[in-house]
Formats: structure tokens, sequence, C-alpha cells
């Protein structure tokens, strides 16, 4: 089985999987390539991604493909998740609970792409990695998590918010895309 079919298997079996939480909202599983260098992982999906069932379609969505195109990524090249992969209620963060439910989707996910790098984007999927890491601190660090590289990175919806966390973002999306293609 070639990755793309492991993935088509693995977001069948949590369509059939009916113990998964925040059910009815739709399941958002991921998108983009199945053989990616980097893997992006955000929290959870907001309303536009609940209805079209795609990751980062919103306006952080929009951001996010700005910063794809401006270090000369494709977003089809990169693959897009979330840890929780369906909508909780009043977009609120995801509970405790609802990432543990979700997390063994995610880790396989994970071992599926083996990516060469993980973007966590915002501080529930930096801390599914770093649990003591700090978003504000740790943006833009590179850290070695059970053997593959981790770059936590501030959510897109942040920057929306705060020119000064854009700036940061965008700084480290440049130094990330350098380092992707400059290590072996």
């Amino acid at each position: 089985m070639d990755k793309k079919e492991a993935l088509d298997a693995l977001k069948k079996k949590m369509e059939q999987d009916t113990s998964l939480p925040l059910m009815p909202a739709n399941l958002v599983f991921g998108e983009g390539s199945a053989n990616a260098k980097v893997l992006c992982i955000g929290e959870a999906p907001g309303a536009k991604e609940d209805k079209e069932g795609r990751p980062f379609v919103g306006r952080s969505g929009q951001l996010l493909n700005r910063l794809f195109d401006g270090v000369g990524w494709r977003r089809e090249d990169v693959y897009i998740t979330n840890i929780v992969k369906r909508r909780p209620p009043d977009n609120r963060d995801p509970s405790p609970e609802e990432i543990e439910a979700y997390k063994p989707y995610l880790s396989e996910q994970v071992e599926i792409i083996d990516p060469r790098v993980i973007m966590t984007l915002g501080r529930f999927s930096m801390r599914y990695f770093i649990p003591e890491g700090k978003i504000t601190r740790d943006q833009g660090r590179v850290f070695q998590v059970d053997g593959r590289l981790v770059v936590p990175m501030f959510h897109p919806a942040a920057a929306l918010r705060s020119t000064r966390t854009l700036k940061a973002l965008m700084a480290s999306f440049k130094e990330l895309a350098s380092m992707i293609y400059t290590r072996k």
C-alpha cells in the first residue's frame, strides 16, 4: 500500500469511528502531498473548514497560502491537517479529552507521511509535541522530537490580529524554508 492509499484507508477508518467526539461536525482529515517534506498541523477546523471538509480554507488559510507563496512553496506540496479533525462548538479551543481521542489518528498520519519537518501552527499543536513549550518563546525554534524536526509557529489567526506576530511568522517561514532545502 502506498502512502496515499494508507491515508485514504485511515480517513475511512476515522469516518467509521463513531466513538470520536465532536460528531456530527464534518470530518476534516487533511490534504496535500502524501510525500510532503513539511507537515503543517493546526488545532481544529473552523466554520469554513467544517463546511468545506478541508483544512485552512478560511482567512487563516488564505494567510497560510500567502506565506507558502512567499517562500516558493505550493500548498499541494505540503500536507495540512489539524490535531482535532472536527470543529468544536462555537469555535472553542479543543479540550484535552478531544485531543486525546484524535491523537492515535494524528500519530498514524505522521507515520504514513513521514515528513522531514513538522510545523505546528499554534499552541495546541505545539504542546502535542513539546508539552512544556510556550508559543511566544518557542515560535520559529527547531526541536528534535522522536527523530523528527518540529518547528512551532504562531497560528495564522493570531498573525491576522497582530502585525508584530505576522512579521515574526513571516521571518520564521523564510528561515524554515531555507533550512529545509539546505539540510540533507
